[in-house]
């Protein structure tokens, strides 16, 4: 697949992607979603490890004015990523940034409730763990996943992404055990242009894949 072109849809990103994890002998004791668009992604690569497949959720703190923007992230444990930079260039301020963080791992943290349903977070202590998205852009949300996994004392992490740019993928190499990206495009303006069909993946379509 040239830079140029694109997945048909996540599914097909999914199968290259677990294609590749297996041509590469990764093995995983879990994999890790994260919702919405990584679930279907993360099921192919859950069944094509025959690993078990779960969550992991983090919400973005948007900047001032404009909440597209990441100036950080938190896991729905209170794991926080912080874009000190864009804070600074932002006008968000340590009263701004705090409620926003408060606010977002609440969300998180009911995100996580919602899909899991009556079955407790997994154990991934001493685990070989697989985190899956559709793709990484400025990649806050990747970064606050790894670092609530890393946090609840997982052995070894690896991200799989079908895509990211080559900046994104580097800060991600130096905090992952491993990070398993199929394309790395220079030219890169979001996640979308690299997908044909690139919908919103609802909540209810999500949670299918957990059954």
């Amino acid at each position: 697949m040239g830079e140029s072109s694109q997945f048909a849809d996540r599914g097909e990103a999914g199968d290259l992607l677990a294609a590749e994890l297996r041509e590469r002998e990764i093995d995983a004791d879990i994999v890790l979603s994260i919702p919405r668009g990584g679930l279907p992604l993360g099921q192919a690569v859950a069944d094509a490890l025959d690993a078990p497949h779960d969550i992991v959720v983090a919400k973005k703190i948007g900047a001032p004015g404009n909440p597209e923007y990441a100036i950080g992230a938190v896991a729905s444990d209170g794991s926080v990523w912080r874009n000190e930079e864009g804070i600074r260039s932002t006008g968000g301020d340590e009263e701004y940034f705090e409620r926003r963080r408060k606010e977002e791992a609440e969300k998180a943290r009911k995100k996580a409730e919602r899909y899991r349903g009556d079955r407790p977070a997994p154990d991934v202590a001493d685990k070989t763990v697989v985190i899956v998205d559709d793709g990484v852009a400025t990649g806050s949300t990747m970064l606050t996943c790894i670092q609530q996994v890393r946090n609840a004392n997982a052995e070894r992490i690896i991200v799989a992404v079908p895509v990211g740019p080559p900046d994104t993928i580097t800060q991600l190499r130096e905090i992952a055990d491993d990070v398993v990206c199929l394309r790395t495009p220079r030219s890169f303006m979001g996640v979308g242009q690299f997908y044909q069909r690139f919908g919103q993946v609802s909540d209810k379509e999500a949670m299918t894949y957990l059954d």
